[in-house]
């Protein structure tokens, strides 16, 4: 039996996909872990959240994700979770998780 509260709860839904961090260039990885991106981030230890929103509110100027906001945005995805055990996403660039820092 579904109640007001499951209802109103399923109501306040945003879709999210688990995609690898191997997708963030090493300078863009390295702003997610210092809360220092141009949208709004949510750093965890082995990645972070990004909020995207639908349509998306904001392009962003770190240019590799940027790129992935366009994709999200066609998919109809609001929240990016990134995360060192995700899945490698076809279509999209791959960057070195060992280069140096620039």
């Amino acid at each position: 039996m579904e109640t007001p509260a499951v209802a109103s709860l399923q109501a306040q839904a945003e879709p999210l996909a688990s995609l690898s961090i191997s997708h963030l260039s090493s300078s863009t990885r390295l702003k997610l872990a210092d809360d220092e991106l141009s949208v709004n981030a949510y750093p965890t230890d082995c990645g972070g959240i990004i909020y995207v929103g639908v349509p998306r509110y904001r392009v962003p100027t770190e240019t590799d994700l940027a790129t992935i906001f366009e994709v999200a945005e066609q998919a109809g995805i609001a929240w990016l979770k990134f995360d060192s055990e995700a899945a490698v996403i076809d279509g999209l660039p791959v960057f070195d998780l060992q280069e140096p820092e620039a």
